[in-house]
């Protein structure tokens, strides 16, 4: 029956509690009836509790608007109470007139009576008035909640997604420039070949842009793509070492959270050498956390890392902020400077495997 439907909580509709809960008052009004079964007058005790239960629903029907006006108008639980019991009180009394009016074992209009069970039924819509204030500032409660975590989670996305998008065009300028780079060296065919992998890196971080988590695994196939790219322009100078546990690969990591790092270490601690350098990255379980580094073997120092032009800082402070949008204080991100040279980068995450299933992951190495 649509009477007994659930509303959008999963929370009984009114007439669905409305209905059991004058159905257990009459039950228990019988109950104690029993009693009195073989006893003279007990058909019409029995007829004198029906009509006092069934007054007392129809008052409490007729209650509703008069509670749920008070509840939309915001008032605080002391307004709704005191308004609660003058409005008891009268209907109350209505209840009691009605009563007495049906009661056909009195000959007269018993006036005392009538104050007994106006102040009985008044007592009684009070407590039926408490329940509903109660029931429903607790669904307001909930739903106001509910809604403050929307706006929080949307909040959160469009945040997400401005600091991704941030990422696009500083890659694509660092890129572009590369290629022009390799065609005023004369080198027409490795910018024709980057210019290949750029646009293929492309639409892989536009397929998967939605995602604001990804798998380790799907991370480390973004991670070969860019270095790839990079090893076109900077060829055997660049060198790659990866050392990726099994067990990580299934973890749930913000996307695109290597190249940026990768990028930074690329950048200015391999470009800049003669020789070249090691960029290395790794991944091992730490308990309940996933450790995940990013090294390269260059001279990067503290006074060069804090330089003031904000391309040198964008990967690391958009990393930065999106771990901290993303997990709040559950997370570590730290940047060093190891004595033997170079930078490194430590990402510590709470491990999270992902629900769907992943294509083939990329091997450690």
């Amino acid at each position: 029956m649509d009477v007994f439907k659930r509303d959008d909580l999963g929370f009984p509709t009114f007439w669905t509690l409305q209905i059991i809960g004058w159905g257990c008052v009459y039950l228990s009004a019988l109950i104690s009836l029993l009693s009195f079964l073989k006893r003279p007058g007990a058909l019409s005790a029995l007829v004198g509790s029906s009509i006092f239960v069934a007054a007392l629903f129809c008052a409490s029907c007729a209650l509703r608007p008069f509670c749920r006006s008070l509840v939309k108008r915001g008032l605080s639980w002391i307004a709704l109470e005191l308004r609660g019991i003058l409005y008891s009180l009268l209907a109350g009394a209505a209840a009691g007139t009605a009563i007495q009016l049906a009661d056909l074992r009195n000959s007269g209009f018993d006036w005392i009576n009538w104050i007994q069970i106006s102040m009985q039924s008044g007592f009684m819509l009070f407590f039926w008035c408490s329940l509903y204030f109660s029931i429903k500032l607790w669904q307001q409660s909930i739903r106001e909640r509910e809604r403050l975590l929307r706006a929080e989670g949307e909040a959160r996305d469009a945040r997400l997604s401005a600091l991704r998008y941030q990422l696009n065009p500083h890659f694509l300028f660092n890129s572009l420039n590369a290629v022009s780079t390799l065609v005023l060296e004369g080198n027409p065919p490795a910018a024709t070949r980057m210019l290949a992998q750029i646009g293929e890196f492309l639409r892989t971080i536009l397929d998967n842009e939605a995602a604001p988590e990804t798998p380790l695994s799907q991370e480390i196939a973004f991670a070969e793509q860019y270095l790839a790219i990079e090893q076109t322009r900077l060829g055997p100078r660049l060198r790659v070492d990866m050392d990726v546990a099994p067990e990580t690969l299934e973890a749930l990591v913000p996307s695109m959270l290597l190249q940026p790092l990768i990028e930074n270490a690329v950048r200015h601690g391999v470009a800049p050498i003669v020789d070249g350098g090691t960029i290395r990255i790794a991944s091992k379980l730490h308990g309940a956390k996933v450790e995940i580094k990013v090294q390269n073997s260059g001279p990067l120092s503290p006074r060069l890392s804090r330089t003031s032009d904000p391309a040198n800082g964008i990967g690391i402070s958009n990393t930065a902020e999106r771990l901290k949008t993303l997990y709040a204080t559950d997370h570590q991100f730290l940047l060093q400077w190891p004595e033997a040279g170079g930078c490194e980068v430590t990402v510590e995450l709470p491990f999270r495997k992902s629900l769907q299933p992943q294509g083939e992951a990329p091997c450690a190495r």
